[in-house]
């Protein structure tokens, strides 16, 4: 009984570090993913941008980019990989039409934080 107690005692504490150092740090809107949107992506998609005009969609808000286009949502909270957002900035899509188009593909490190926060549910903060 003795044995048993003190293992429980040395292997619950390390359970519970190892879980939680395997957990991603919280993604924000505002702190992290929406300067990286206005960084390379709002001069094609603001109003009167080309890139607005030909989807209708708008980076200028959490609530535009959850809105989405004039075809549908482009994030599906806890999704990346069915969300458009995600695909189309990771190149998961016919590089004819990766994002930001016609200009340099944002970073490795950027396109992790858009998948993080789709990944924790797309939350507004």
């Amino acid at each position: 009984m003795k044995t048993t107690m003190n293992a429980s005692v040395i292997v619950l504490p390390l359970a519970m570090c190892l879980s939680a150092c395997g957990q991603q740090p919280n993604v924000t809107f505002k702190k992290d993913v929406q300067p990286i949107l206005n960084t390379h992506c709002a001069e094609c998609h603001l109003k009167g941008g080309q890139g607005f005009e030909a989807s209708g969609f708008l980076v200028e808000s959490y609530e535009s980019v959850m809105k989405g286009t004039k075809f549908g949502p482009v994030v599906v909270a806890g999704d990346p990989l069915s969300s458009s957002l995600y695909r189309l900035v990771a190149g998961e899509v016919d590089q004819s039409i990766r994002m930001p188009h016609g200009k340099d593909p944002i970073s490795e490190t950027q396109i992790a934080t858009i998948e993080q926060w789709i990944e924790q549910g797309a939350k507004k903060d």
